[in-house]
Order: C-alpha cells, then sequence, then structure tokens
C-alpha cells in the first residue's frame, strides 16, 4: 500500500462548489432534501460508504449519540468496501471533498470518515 496522495476535506452539500474541492464525493445514503442535482456539483455518490440505515436511525443527529454513532460506524467501515473505492480515489486525485447533508458541521457521518480515512495508507 502506498501513501495517500488526495487530501481529504469534508463540506456540507448545500454550501456552494469551490475551485479547490477537488473531487466532490457525496457520502450520504439518502439525496440532501431541497439539493437539485444539477447544482450539487458532485463527481461521486457514494451511497454504500454510508452509515447503515439503522444506525442512521438510532443517531438521527443527536449529538449525545454521537460517541457511540461515531464507535458504531467505524466498525461499519472496517468491513465496507467502499471504503476502498475512496482510497483508490485518493491516490489518483490530489483533494476530495466529502460531501454532507447534516445541519451539525462536527458532529455527522462525513466527519467520522474523515478521522476513520486519514488512519489509513491508500490502497
Amino acid at each position: 500500500m502506498g501513501q495517500l496522495q488526495g487530501t481529504f476535506g469534508v463540506k456540507r452539500i448545500y454550501d456552494p462548489p469551490a475551485d479547490d474541492d477537488g473531487c466532490r464525493v457525496l457520502v450520504d445514503r439518502l439525496w440532501p432534501r431541497g439539493m437539485p442535482k444539477e447544482q450539487a456539483g458532485i463527481d461521486l455518490w457514494l451511497r454504500d460508504v454510508a452509515p447503515s440505515a439503522e444506525l442512521r436511525k438510532e443517531f438521527n443527529h443527536r449529538p449525545e449519540r454521537f460517541a457511540e454513532f461515531s464507535e458504531r460506524y467505524r466498525l461499519e467501515l472496517d468491513s465496507n468496501p467502499a471504503v476502498e473505492t475512496l482510497l483508490e480515489l485518493a491516490g489518483a486525485r490530489p483533494r476530495i471533498t466529502l460531501l454532507y447533508a447534516a445541519r451539525n458541521t462536527e458532529a455527522n457521518n462525513a466527519r467520522v470518515l474523515l478521522d476513520y480515512l486519514r488512519g489509513r495508507p491508500a490502497g
């Protein structure tokens, strides 16, 4: 395994696309409410890297459940083949922005995924 070439970042999908976003990857299982596909500016919608429907519903964006959510989501990521897709993409692209729809900019699946990916070497 090589070094991670791509630099990962996170951003709300409702924020306008920027030149330095690089490859924009939506990491939510559901399409963001009120976001027309033509305005999203995504390069890839990687639904399969999102938390399971069960875990997403249990978390329900409640900050007091974030620690448990993070731990359980990391366990899901350990056996999720979509993680390899992101790592391969990072090996080929200088910048990858993980897009999410949650209102909370700190307690969301994209932040957990970002921390998880930064701890892994490229595929």
